[in-house]
């Protein structure tokens, strides 16, 4: 009974969270523009059609595409250099360390945007140069983006032996190839997680954006300013779109990470083979 109770709970859960995504991938599909919201007008793919054909939609999903990718790239770098140095520091240092790493994640966002602004405004007026746009965009989001970097990389550095970058150097290995050839494959997974939330925070973040992105419009900004007005149920289709990548690339994700894992039972199994058994 308390299984049974346990699994409608779940399902109930999971309805309440993925109904409105389906509502919207349907009506994505929807024919009727009055009434795209509330009635079902027939099958068709014209908004998809015409969310090629939207030029403002389209740039500001490369905007916010060129960003993500950037901020996730130079984030994922700084982020893994600032979690090997905070895990080399000693006790107290390390606390301090992580205390300050921790405070961007936990400070409401809008503090934080508006911070960023006055920061970006005030350099431009000092040193000159051109106003809030694609550059400070960049800044900031790699700014928020770094913390969550750092979390995912120290996991995995505290997990793996300290001894094995010293065995690889004692075996005559230079320091640089030691990194790479011992300590790096230890901390991928932890590498690949913290790009992954790197990407995905930077494509969601709407508020940061908005304080520091000057003439320049994100995707989440664009359909900010939509709602003032109506939104297009051409949205409805690019959520769609966005929607199934990220599944197709949770999948090949998963099921890569599934393979990783068959693989190292079978090593694991062929080793126990080839031992010798003790009587």
């Amino acid at each position: 009974m308390k299984k049974a109770g346990a699994r409608v709970y779940t399902f109930l859960i999971f309805l309440f969270l993925y109904a409105p995504i389906l509502v919207l991938i349907v009506y994505s599909f929807n024919d009727t523009e009055t009434a795209s919201r509330t009635v079902w007008g027939g099958f068709s793919l014209r908004w998809y059609r015409k969310l090629f054909e939207d030029r403002l939609i389209l740039e500001a999903l490369c905007n916010t595409l060129l960003i993500a990718v950037v901020s996730a790239a130079v984030s994922t770098v700084l982020g893994t250099m600032a979690a090997i140095g905070i895990n080399s520091m000693k006790r107290l240092p390390r606390r301090i360390m992580m205390n300050i790493t921790n405070f961007p994640m936990v400070n409401p966002e809008i503090v934080t945007g508006v911070s960023l602004m006055l920061l970006f405004v005030s350099a431009v007026r000092i040193f000159g140069g051109r106003s809030l746009g694609m550059g400070s965009l960049f800044a900031a989001h790699i700014t928020f983006c770094l913390p969550y970097v750092i979390l995912s990389v120290l996991p995995k550095l505290r997990q793996m032996d300290p001894n094995l970058y010293e065995a690889a150097q004692d075996l005559g290995c230079p320091p640089v190839k030691a990194f790479f050839k011992v300590v790096l494959p230890e901390i991928t997974p932890g590498i690949v997680t913290g790009m992954i939330m790197a990407f995905t925070l930077s494509i969601d973040d709407f508020v940061i954006s908005y304080f520091t992105s000057g003439t320049t419009q994100t995707l989440p900004i664009y359909i900010y300013s939509m709602t003032r007005k109506r939104i297009s149920p051409e949205i409805n289709a690019l959520s769609t779109v966005m929607f199934a990548v990220v599944m197709v690339l949770l999948i090949i994700i998963n099921a890569r990470n599934a393979r990783d894992k068959c693989e190292r039972n079978e090593d694991f199994l062929r080793l126990e083979n080839t031992q010798p058994k003790k009587n």
